[in-house]
């Protein structure tokens, strides 16, 4: 099979959820396929596969994990996300690999510090306690040097101020400031958000 037939079969594949659980081996083989850009859609499908199937994925989570060594930014982007994503199905399937994923908040590629924050917000949605010690990582991503990076920074906010707020109150006068001021109208948009969800939580 060519390697666009084959894009084009995992494409089929994403859309029939019924499938997953059964393509989960053959979707986990992949990983080792020669083409970057197979080992890619293959990542993010195993992403999307477990978050409905944590524990049947499980198990090919170290393969997973192994791409966050890549030099490949798109490779470390896609295992960062599904991480992320079989995080939010079950974080003890990437507990022993999460405290390593904040080192790509400085990551040289601004897509792999953008999926971190998505795969930050992932966990945290399910698992908020653990970030109450990190949040100085994600004050420092309002501040990002690209445009898309600081347009989803606040988002990690939004997520944790409606679960804990207490961990987000600190940040309030930077997201008021960034909501009424920032160049940028989707940072304007996403810092109000986040704001509103942190203030509705507090009354």
């Amino acid at each position: 099979m060519s390697e666009s037939e084959l894009y084009k079969e995992l494409g089929a594949l994403t859309k029939d959820k019924a499938k997953w659980k059964e393509s989960l081996p053959y979707v986990a083989s992949l990983l080792a396929h020669e083409s970057s850009k197979i080992q890619a859609k293959a990542l993010w499908l195993m992403g999307e596969m477990g978050l409905l199937h944590p524990q049947v994925v499980k198990e090919y989570v170290p393969a997973v994990a192994a791409f966050l060594e890549s030099e490949d930014a798109i490779l470390r982007e896609r295992a960062v996300n599904a991480l992320g994503r079989i995080g939010r199905g079950e974080f003890a399937a990437v507990e022993p690999y999460w405290e390593g994923l904040f080192r790509f908040a400085e990551d040289s590629a601004a897509n792999v510090r953008l999926n971190f924050i998505w795969a930050s917000e992932n966990i945290a949605t399910n698992t908020p306690d653990i970030y109450e010690n990190h949040m100085e990582v994600f004050g420092k991503l309002l501040q990002d040097a690209d445009d898309k990076v600081r347009m989803e920074s606040p988002e990690i906010f939004r997520v944790l101020g409606k679960r804990r707020p207490s961990f987000v109150l600190p940040y309030i006068e930077k997201l008021k400031k960034m909501s009424e001021t920032d160049e940028n109208r989707v940072v304007r948009i996403h810092s109000a958000g986040a704001l509103r969800a942190i203030m509705a939580d507090i009354r």
